[in-house]
């Protein structure tokens, strides 16, 4: 065979197979596993994905925040709706998903802060490192001889730098002389550690007044008494390990609403302040107490805090049927939809005869009409307050046993109204008036007018402890940011009947400005180890 053939491709020498790595084993698998969720990379790839994950929460309204919110966009949304039901956008804080994230991250923080915790730790605690051995090449540095005692001299220098804040070593070398050791700026560690040990306890408290807390939301009518049990909320989402018999004792009237609005300028119509005048008392006995309830000023009752998260108006209405018996009384919440306070509202009267009735339409505070427009409120104070409802007979669905809710109607098996020129009846109502329905099925009456107040109500028992771990999170953040460590280390040994003095210095926050700093602190402290000592040893 010629040297051609044997290094032809062609050629057919055996190959040796390549090598196949070995399958990891359950251990190895789940160490590895580990040690990917606990890096910094995935917490940081986790931490970004739920900032993610929350921009649904801010962009669509939730319902543990402002349900009539989340009504109103429902109503305005219908086909969207059931998509966003489904991925649970509605509740995205709740979610199954959002849950996954944050518990992922919980356990990567937990693993990839508590062995640094355990290094900041030790940092804390450390000693200063020693001498080198060569100071004169670290940047700032001085060499000086003095006649007094090398002794003298390292022992004067440890007060001084203990005086100015230095923890310090002092070591006898071999030679005789002595290497002074010395180092400040240990907040920087004690920082991180304060961050990290906060950070842990800012998560478990939130964990810990989600589980054991309680938020709820009620709409209290003024003259109307808030008790606070669990029947009392119109929304009321508990923690997973909290039960209704823990909810505070008390009672909350709301005596008066009070608004006021700008009446000129381009912001016309823009509130101003927002009042709600409360009484509340709670089983202790003690007389009811008078509170002005504002924005951004929470009630606290044994733990409980009370918000005033949002207000409206309450037509007082009357229904009669075409018996003319009164079957429908009293005041109507209606949910603001627009910033004028045209709002939205839902009248149901099951007991009617000959058939149910239901009316569903605006009201609107200071009613007015415009061409292409129809009705609308010109401003947010009931100047001229008017309702515009349509009516429907029929079936109002409440005996079906399937939930529904007191701010829509559904329609399926019922019949809307009609004039009697056969178009959709739309009743106008101005304050005081009543009208009729046509074939004699009944009539509405619009009484008096009154307003509501929001309240959202929330219990967090972790609440101290998530402020206070957030403050010492920050004071910790600006120590490991701001403190920088400094290191001086000083040698003093007997040379030709003298002693010559190495003084250096080492500063981790560069720059000119800090470079010249430690110069001058080299300087005075040579200056006051050989002035004041020595006027110290005469």
């Amino acid at each position: 065979m010629t040297d051609l053939d044997q290094t032809s491709p062609l050629s057919t020498q055996p190959v040796e197979p390549a090598a196949v790595p070995s399958a990891m084993s359950p251990r190895e698998l789940g160490r590895w596993a580990w040690r990917q969720l606990t890096s910094m990379r995935t917490a940081l790839m986790l931490l970004m994905l739920l900032g993610l994950a929350s921009i649904p929460g801010s962009l669509i309204p939730q319902t543990r925040v402002d349900p009539n919110a989340v009504i109103n966009w429902q109503t305005a949304h219908p086909d969207l709706t059931r998509i966003y039901t489904k991925l649970d956008l509605f509740t995205v804080y709740g979610s199954p998903w959002f849950s996954a994230v944050y518990l992922l991250l919980m356990v990567s923080l937990i693993g990839c802060i508590v062995p640094r915790v355990r290094v900041y730790w030790r940092a804390v605690r450390a000693r200063p490192p020693r001498v080198p051995r060569n100071l004169q090449r670290l940047p700032a540095s001085i060499t000086t001889m003095t006649s007094l005692p090398a002794r003298a001299v390292a022992e004067h220098a440890s007060r001084l730098l203990q005086r100015a804040r230095y923890r310090v070593d002092v070591v006898e070398e071999a030679d005789g002389g002595f290497a002074v050791a010395a180092q400040r700026g240990y907040l920087r560690e004690a920082g991180n550690l304060l961050f990290h040990v906060s950070l842990l306890a800012v998560l478990v408290a939130f964990a810990v007044g989600d589980m054991f807390g309680y938020k709820g939301s009620v709409n209290i009518v003024s003259g109307q008494t808030f008790t606070n049990t669990r029947e009392a909320y119109d929304d009321y989402a508990p923690g997973s390990l909290f039960s209704a018999d823990r909810l505070a004792g008390f009672n909350l009237k709301l005596n008066d609403f009070k608004v006021n609005y700008l009446t000129s300028g381009p912001e016309l119509g823009q509130p101003t302040s927002f009042r709600a005048d409360v009484t509340y008392s709670t089983p202790s006995g003690a007389s009811p107490t008078n509170i002005a309830l504002e924005v951004n000023h929470p009630l606290s009752i044994d733990g409980t805090d009370v918000f005033l998260t949002g207000n409206g108006y309450a037509p007082e209405i009357t229904v009669r049927d075409g018996d003319g018996k009164v079957v429908y009384s009293g005041p109507t919440v209606f949910l603001p939809t627009s910033s004028t306070y045209a709002s939205w509202g839902v009248i149901k009267a099951p007991d009617a005869s000959p058939t149910q009735l239901g009316f569903e339409g605006q009201f609107l505070p200071t009613y007015a009409t415009a061409p292409g427009v129809g009705p609308y409120s010109a401003f947010p104070n009931a100047l001229a307050p008017t309702l515009s409802l349509t009516a429907f007979t029929g079936d109002l669905g409440l005996g079906s046993g399937v939930p529904q809710s007191v701010y829509s109607l559904t329609k399926t098996h019922l019949t809307q109204v009609r004039n009697n020129a056969g178009k959709p009846l739309t009743l106008t109502i101005a304050l005081g008036q009543t009208r009729k329905l046509p074939g004699g099925i009944g009539s509405v009456r619009f009484d008096g007018l009154r307003r509501y107040a929001r309240l959202q109500i929330a219990s967090s028992p972790a609440s101290p402890l998530a402020l206070t771990a957030v403050v010492l999170a920050l004071l910790g953040l600006i120590g490991s940011l701001y403190v920088r460590p400094r290191r001086i280390w000083i040698r003093a040994r007997a040379t030709a009947g003298q002693t010559e003095l190495e003084l250096a210095g080492l500063d981790q926050r560069d720059g000119p400005a800090r470079g010249a700093a430690l110069t001058k602190v080299l300087n005075d402290l040579t200056a006051e180890l050989t002035t004041d000592v020595t006027g110290a040893s005469e």
